[in-house]
């Protein structure tokens, strides 16, 4: 959220807490039953104030709270993307190197979908996937999916050219789609522009981990539900109505400890 935004909605939750605090100071000119209506309709105005105003502030705190780790030096982010074969792996690659911040791109595995294996077909995979590419460190055949893992420096795109061409020749068809599995390692105080680059390509990191999202995540941990966030909010209107209520008996109250205090200090 936008940070004026952010201001204008706390200014306007302030504004709500005045209106709660005038109430409160008109409990002289009601009688004494009518307290408890004031302090309901104040418990239900900061509800009110805190679902519409505070609530959508609170939600941002904690990527609010990741910018301090986004700014130290030297921290890194490691995303963890599924992509898409359809997507020009090497274009990309070629456009987070040129990007400022770009530490490492990792292709890690494939995954090739497949149909639904018998038992004899899932034996001869499991035989045969090996032999096709020494490019391949390990594989692991499921009921209907062919998961393929990298050796280092070896490119999603050979593997799965080899395969398709060992498929085409055997099956005679072609291999409509796989996932590429890969490591961006960034600076994470360029995290938000790889996420923009990412995003320009309809790819979202399937997972992340560095400090930054360490941060956004012991931030969630801590945080109060929605209701239960609302549910604070009333009892601070229910608090600034009670001051209101009483601020008549309290100030008063005060000048005399003060003037007190006063005359001690000549003693």
């Amino acid at each position: 959220m936008d940070i004026i935004i952010s201001i204008i909605y706390i200014i306007l939750f302030i504004i709500m807490m005045i209106f709660v605090f005038s109430i409160g100071m008109l409990k002289q000119y009601m009688p004494k039953k009518e307290v408890l209506l004031v302090l309901g309709v104040a418990f239900l105005i900061g509800c009110i104030g805190g679902a519409f105003f505070l609530e959508p502030v609170y939600q941002d705190l904690p990527e609010v709270l990741s910018l301090v780790e986004k700014n130290m030096p030297n921290n890194e982010e490691t995303l963890y993307l599924d992509v898409s074969s359809s997507v020009d792996i090497n274009e990309l690659i070629r456009t987070c190197e040129a990007t400022e911040g770009f530490k490492s791109f990792k292709e890690t595995s494939i995954s090739i979908p497949m149909w639904k294996f018998d038992d004899t077909e899932k034996s001869y995979f499991e035989f045969v996937v090996g032999n096709i590419d020494s490019g391949y460190k390990s594989y692991n055949v499921t009921d209907s999916t062919i998961e393929i893992e990298l050796k280092d420096n070896y490119s999603a795109t050979s593997a799965l050219k080899s395969f398709s061409d060992w498929y085409k020749l055997v099956y005679g068809g072609s291999i409509s789609y796989a996932q590429v599995h890969s490591e961006l390692v960034v600076d994470s105080s360029q995290l938000d522009t790889f996420e923009d680059i990412l995003l320009q390509r309809g790819i979202v990191a399937s997972d992340m981990e560095g400090p930054v999202q360490e941060r956004i995540n012991q931030t969630n941990s801590s945080m109060l539900s929605d209701i239960e966030f609302t549910l604070a909010c009333g009892g601070v209107g229910v608090i600034v109505a009670i001051l209101g209520i009483y601020i008549e008996s309290v100030v008063p109250a005060y000048r005399r400890f003060k003037k007190s205090m006063n005359e001690k200090r000549k003693r």
